[in-house]
């Protein structure tokens, strides 16, 4: 599979638009290799290839660099994972669907896993907001899903959507903290196994 230059796979456009776009990938490159706190401006600016004080007429401080660098994460995954949700018209098939698509996603862009770990530890945690509103939107599609699962009775008499949404949610978000340390084939591979698991066909 070729590798997009972008780390974030988004086209350039202007000058100023593809300077501002070296700048989160080398963002999301800097956080995801030496974490939140050692992601110094100094150190994003050099892996853009500029001065600091270049960088500076982008992004005011690194809070709102990284609060972009979430914004561009969000913007290419969440229209992605909305879309798998739609694929297919059972229930099952649509969560599968999901966990498919976010399996690709961690394929293709593999540092995506490292910054969301790295943003959420430390004073980083100030950015939880910013992250939230992407998790929130992946949430809403759980529960679309969900939602369907109890029109066609398949969920137990009393079970709560939120509860069953956030178990879900939790599978995700583990799913994603094991993408950023697991060898990539144990990580395709369990994934393979979830996806059995929630289609009902991993165990006899």
């Amino acid at each position: 599979m070729a590798t997009n230059p972008s780390l974030l796979g988004r086209p350039v456009g202007a000058n100023s638009e593809e300077t501002r776009r070296r700048i989160i990938d080398a963002t999301m490159r800097c956080v995801a290799e030496v974490g939140y706190e050692r992601a110094t401006i100094r150190e994003i600016a050099r892996k853009a290839e500029m001065t600091s004080g270049s960088l500076y007429h982008y992004f005011p401080n690194k809070t709102e660099l990284i609060k972009a660098t979430v914004d561009e994460w969000a913007e290419l995954t969440i229209p992605r994972i909305a879309a798998s949700a739609q694929r297919g018209e059972d229930f099952r098939d649509r969560l599968v669907a999901v966990f498919d698509e976010c399996d690709q996603l961690m394929q293709e862009y593999p540092l995506i896993a490292m910054f969301d770990r790295a943003i959420r530890v430390g004073t980083a945690r100030q950015l939880a907001e910013s992250r939230e509103t992407l998790f929130s939107s992946l949430r809403e599609v759980t529960l679309d899903i969900l939602r369907q699962a109890k029109r066609e009775g398949a969920l137990p008499r009393g079970a709560q959507l939120e509860s069953v949404a956030n178990s879900i949610y939790l599978v995700l978000q583990g799913m994603t903290d094991y993408a950023a340390t697991a060898d990539p084939e144990e990580y395709h591979a369990t994934v393979k196994a979830l996806k059995r698991l929630v289609s009902g066909t991993l165990f006899k």
